[in-house]
């Protein structure tokens, strides 16, 4: 299939209860279960919904994946990849990355052990010079907040 029709009917499955062709908006909260631990695939929405399967599972098919994320918040997906780290290792950082995401990394997952420093990552000789051993993230936010500095990712 071309992109364009991915994009519009991946991870989407008809509705074996209603014959909808598109997956539907699932705002509910909570799903019914057969007892305490025994769910039937959802338990409350902020865990996982059928939405989210369906669009988790179009980006999959749209980026060349094995399975996709969506989060609820860009704070949410950042906190989740820093938590693929460990003590000792080393993110290099745009220096003008949002101030969320800054304090996030200084002030939170500093004091866990991870090693941060700031570059303008819109310079690859800066962000070649901040590499060292322990470096095992390049965090790009690009266009940047709030300046919009745009760092050419396939450079980097």
């Amino acid at each position: 299939m071309k992109f364009e029709t991915q994009a519009i009917h991946a991870g989407q499955h008809s509705d074996p209860a209603t014959g909808a062709v598109m997956t539907p908006i699932y705002q509910t909260s909570t799903y019914k279960q057969d007892g305490v631990g025994k769910q039937r695939g959802y338990e409350y929405s902020r865990t996982g919904n059928p939405t989210r399967a369906a669009l988790e599972a179009c980006i999959a098919v749209l980026e060349g994946g094995q399975s996709g994320l969506a989060f609820a918040s860009g704070m949410a997906a950042t906190d989740t990849v820093l938590r693929l780290l460990a003590p000792g290792d080393h993110v290099l950082a745009g220096n003008d990355i949002y101030g969320g995401t800054f304090r996030l990394f200084d002030k939170e997952y500093r004091r866990y052990g991870l090693e941060f420093s700031y570059v303008d990552t819109t310079d690859t000789a800066q962000v070649e010079a901040g590499l060292r051993a322990n470096t095992r993230m390049v965090w790009l936010e690009t266009p940047t907040n709030p300046l919009l500095n745009v760092s050419d990712i396939q450079s980097v």
